[in-house]
């Protein structure tokens, strides 16, 4: 398989189940659907995210001294899963966070996740892109779909984490919702570091708990992303200062 068509097969593959998670958070969120723009951007956003990702994390690592620092795996997954929710943020920040049409505390999480799926396409293009090119459409596959399950909704939920907390904060005052963001930043970067590290360092059953967590997780979102919505069911005055 030339170079040109494997890069095709693995960007469908690669969006697709994105897309088909982004039906679904977007179906949660029916009865005040954002503005398909606003989401179609944040989406192409968090793919442009992996290209200033990706070399933020190559200086990071080049910047530790593997000769001296105990814990290298621990620091540097936690500094990479740092910059890419960092980076995803500052994303949506500047794509919809300071829209008029972020009305609701609900949204945050909307386009967070919406994001957070962008990335996981792209990200997980690169993945399949690799065993495509050697010939290995099996490796491809299972590559895939282990992404699909696992890693694309890792990157949902440590997003929505963060969607969840400016959520809590929403009718709160600056001070308070900065403060929540950077918690949201901390849980999250700390949800996505313990993630890769057991997947580092698991295998077999330990792999299956691995994942069987994430679903856990989902679950929680879910109970969370309804939290949310909640909130919008009771009037409150906003506050700026």
């Amino acid at each position: 398989m030339d170079s040109t068509t494997a890069f095709i097969y693995a960007l469908v593959a690669g969006i697709l189940p994105a897309l088909l998670w982004l039906w679904f958070w977007l179906k949660e969120d029916n009865l005040h659907p954002e503005p398909r723009l606003l989401i179609i951007l944040a989406f192409l956003g968090g793919m442009l995210s992996v290209a200033i990702v990706l070399p933020l994390q190559k200086i990071a690592l080049n910047l530790l001294d593997t000769s001296t620092l105990p814990y290298l795996n621990e620091i540097k997954y936690t500094i990479w899963a740092g910059i890419e929710e960092i980076i995803k943020l500052l994303v949506v920040y500047f794509i919809a966070l300071r829209s008029r049409f972020l009305d609701e505390p609900v949204d945050a999480m909307i386009y967070l996740i919406t994001a957070a799926l962008g990335f996981a396409a792209l990200e997980n293009t690169f993945f399949i892109l690799k065993p495509l090119e050697t010939g290995n459409a099996v490796q491809a596959l299972i590559s895939g779909n282990l992404r699909f399950m696992g890693a694309t909704l890792l990157h949902v939920i440590a997003s929505a984490t963060i969607g969840f907390c400016m959520a809590l904060s929403f009718y709160k005052p600056r001070w308070l919702k900065n403060l929540s963001i950077l918690f949201g930043v901390i849980l999250g970067t700390t949800l996505h570091t313990a993630f890769n590290l057991f997947i580092i360092e698991s295998s077999g059953m330990d792999t299956f708990k691995v994942f069987a967590s994430v679903w856990v997780g989902v679950i929680f979102l879910m109970l969370f992303f309804e939290k949310a919505r909640l909130i919008d069911s009771r009037p409150h005055p906003v506050t700026t200062a």
